[in-house]
C-alpha cells in the first residue's frame, strides 16, 4: 500500500496528525511512555512490519528510539488524515532477536 510509508507517517507527526485513543494512553502509563516519546520515536524509526490488511485501517510496527535513547515499538494506523497509535511498548529478548528487529522465530 502506497501511504503506508515511514515518510507519510513523519509526516503525520510533524504535522500533529496523530490520533490518541483512550487505549493507548492508558497503555503508555501503565508502561511508562509519554506521548513524547511516542513521537521522538516515529520521526527517527523505521517500519519493521507491515499489517496491511488490518481494520479499519492498515497498520505497522516502527522500530524508533525514544527521549531515553531506548528502543521502542510502536504500532500505528494511517488514513488519509490521520496517524492512529494503537500501542507502544519495549522490546524485549524473548519475542525479539538481539537486533529489536526481527521476531525470534521468523526468518
Amino acid at each position: 500500500m502506497d501511504k503506508l510509508k515511514v515518510y507519510n507517517i513523519k509526516q503525520m507527526v510533524k504535522n500533529e496528525k496523530i490520533r490518541w485513543t483512550n487505549h493507548v494512553i492508558v497503555r503508555l502509563l501503565q508502561r511508562n511512555i509519554s506521548q513524547e516519546d511516542v513521537e521522538n520515536a516515529l520521526l527517527n524509526g523505521n517500519i519493521i512490519e507491515e499489517y496491511e490488511n488490518d481494520y479499519p485501517y492498515p497498520s505497522c510496527l516502527v522500530y524508533g528510539i525514544n527521549l531515553k535513547n531506548e528502543v521502542l515499538h510502536i504500532v500505528c494506523g494511517l488514513n488519509e488524515t490521520e496517524l492512529w497509535i494503537i500501542t507502544a511498548y519495549y522490546p524485549d529478548n524473548i519475542q525479539w532477536e538481539e537486533d529489536l528487529k526481527t521476531r525470534k522465530g521468523i526468518k
